[in-house]
C-alpha cells in the first residue's frame, strides 16, 4: 500500500467523521447555552405551543429544564422535568456511537435507524407517556 493510499483513506475517515462531530458540536453548543440562559427563569424561551393552545403537556415539555439540569449535573431534577428525555439519552448516545463507528471505519451510512418494530413500539411509548402525563394518576410525569 503507498503513501498516498494511506493519506487518501485518512482523508476520507475525516471527512466521514465531520457529519457526527457537527452533531457532537451542535448538540454540546445547545446544553452551554441552555445551560447559562436557565429556561426556568421567563421570557428566555418562547412557550410550548401546544401547552398554550391545549393546557396540555406534550412529550416534549419540560425537556429545555431537563437540559438545562443535566448541563448543571442534577440528574434527579432532571428525571422530574421529562423522564423520557432523560431515558432517551443512553439510545442516542449508543446510535450516535454507532455512527461514529462506522464513519472511522468508512462503512456506508445506513438508511435505517432501527428495525421499523423499534420504530413503531418508540412511537407507541411517546402516546403513551403523552396521555398519562396529562391523566390524574399520571401527575408524577408532568414538568
Amino acid at each position: 500500500m503507498s503513501i498516498a493510499t494511506t493519506e487518501w483513506r485518512g482523508a476520507a475517515r475525516l471527512k466521514g467523521l465531520l457529519a457526527p462531530l457537527g452533531v457532537a458540536g451542535a448538540t454540546g453548543a445547545v446544553f452551554a447555552f441552555v445551560g447559562m440562559v436557565d429556561p426556568n427563569q421567563p421570557g428566555h424561551y418562547p412557550t410550548c405551543p401546544f401547552l398554550a393552545l391545549t393546557h396540555l403537556y406534550c412529550p416534549g415539555c419540560g425537556t429545555l429544564r431537563t437540559i438545562h439540569a443535566l448541563a448543571h449535573l442534577d440528574p434527579a431534577t432532571a428525571l422530574g422535568m421529562n423522564p423520557l428525555a432523560v431515558a432517551m439519552m443512553p439510545f442516542l448516545l449508543f446510535w450516535w456511537g454507532r455512527w461514529v463507528v462506522r464513519a472511522w471505519q468508512g462503512r456506508p451510512r445506513r438508511t435505517t435507524l432501527a428495525h421499523p418494530a423499534w420504530l413503531w413500539a418508540f412511537l407507541a411509548i411517546v402516546v403513551v407517556y403523552w396521555v398519562v402525563r396529562n391523566l390524574p394518576f399520571g401527575a408524577f410525569l408532568a414538568p
